[in-house]
């Protein structure tokens, strides 16, 4: 096995990983990221509220609220696509602060038939985050419930999903391409006892998708994300009635090798290893992967598109030149809001949205069907 070690503290749950590794054995990457974001005591996604200035990342609805008002626009021009129901889920996965969902509840009282319609539901694991929704949305005058699941009631009626950078969240595998066989990568302990990658048993079973398998390396790295993936879309067929899902991200659209496992804490890089528990560990999204998840379980997609030419086409421009008009002191920061999101080369192209959908749900508005190559497992 190869070890590579880093730098670390001492945190609890770097102690607690230490102890299970030398009981059990290597754990996977994915067992360890699952462990660092939602370990019931010491999970980064249990106990911190890690969003804004002070935390330890920005989202894009933190960025500029024209984001989330356009994503409410689009929510009602869905409804409408549906019928004008005059009951509605709204759900939103990871809802960060709230802020996304006040901006998108903002944009929806503009067509008040859709704002009677709505019934919100946060689906939230975080104790302190869920505080801060709650204190958000005190105002709010339509029903809200926050649950750690995705279980709305009652079943077989419209719902619209909506969530922005959560797919990034969830648990990779990855496996190294080493002496000629890919073999999955672990979490061990080095000679000094500090948590390190390792090259764990080599997989004979896996094959990477057939546009790059012969281009492998020595060393090279591959992620699938196909379990928590599956889940997902198993969660979201069941739902069992008119869907229409958003799913905006960090990714990209054809499959690739490389370790795209990041830590980021107080706005800063860190090794994925250092101090467990404390930082926010992500990995980009394939959205190839994402996409055949999705098929596999009945729903159609649309997209992905970049972040830029999705806003764009919901009128990005001309919603912040009004915004800007109506205050006229804050015109040099929203337009700065608006110019991170729609960057080239930035969030721009690196993000990208994705609608889900029921058969029968017709096209999603801002989003247009993209043949994509079948992944690997």
């Amino acid at each position: 096995m190869t070890a590579t070690p880093t730098a670390q503290s001492p945190t609890p749950l770097a102690e607690q990983l230490a102890a299970r590794i030398e009981l059990e054995g290597p754990i996977t990457v994915g067992a360890y990221m699952q462990a660092c974001l939602h370990d019931p005591v010491h999970g980064y996604y249990r106990k911190r509220a890690a969003i804004g200035r002070a935390g330890d990342f920005i989202t894009a609805p933190e960025i500029s609220q024209v984001f989330g008002e356009l994503i409410g626009l689009w929510c009602a021009v869905v409804w409408r696509q549906m019928g004008e129901p005059g009951f509605l889920h709204l759900v939103e996965l990871g809802p960060g602060r709230g802020t996304l969902m006040r901006d998108l509840l903002r944009a929806a009282r503009t067509v008040p038939a859709f704002a009677d319609a709505l019934h919100v539901h946060l689906v939230e694991t975080n104790a302190s985050l869920e505080a801060e929704q709650r204190a958000t949305l005190d105002e709010e005058d339509v029903p809200i419930t926050w649950s750690g699941e995705l279980d709305v009631e009652p079943a077989g009626v419209p719902t619209i999903v909506v969530g922005n950078e959560f797919l990034d969240t969830l648990p990779i595998a990855q496996w190294v391409f080493h002496a000629g066989q890919w073999c999955t990568r672990c979490i061990g302990l080095d000679a000094q006892g500090r948590l390190a990658f390792l090259n764990g048993p080599g997989d004979p079973e896996l094959r990477p998708p057939q546009a790059i398998a012969a281009t492998a390396r020595e060393g090279d790295v591959f992620e699938t994300r196909t379990p928590a993936f599956n889940f997902w879309a198993e969660k979201l067929a069941a739902l069992d009635g008119p869907l229409a899902a958003l799913f905006i991200d960090y990714g990209h659209n054809t499959p690739v090798f490389g370790d795209t496992l990041q830590a980021v804490r107080a706005h800063r890089y860190h090794n994925p290893l250092d101090t467990p528990g404390e930082a926010d560990l992500t990995a980009q999204v394939d959205f190839a992967a994402a996409v055949a998840a999705m098929r596999r379980h009945s729903l159609v997609c649309d997209g992905p598109a970049p972040q830029a030419e999705f806003l764009g086409v919901l009128g990005i421009a001309a919603r912040g030149s009004r915004l800007m008009a109506a205050n006229p002191a804050k015109a040099g920061e929203i337009e700065a809001g608006i110019a991170r999101l729609m960057a080239p080369g930035g969030m721009g192209t690196r993000f990208k949205a994705l609608g889900v959908r029921s058969t029968r749900q017709a096209p999603l508005p801002g989003l247009a069907q993209v043949d994509m190559d079948e992944p690997g497992p």
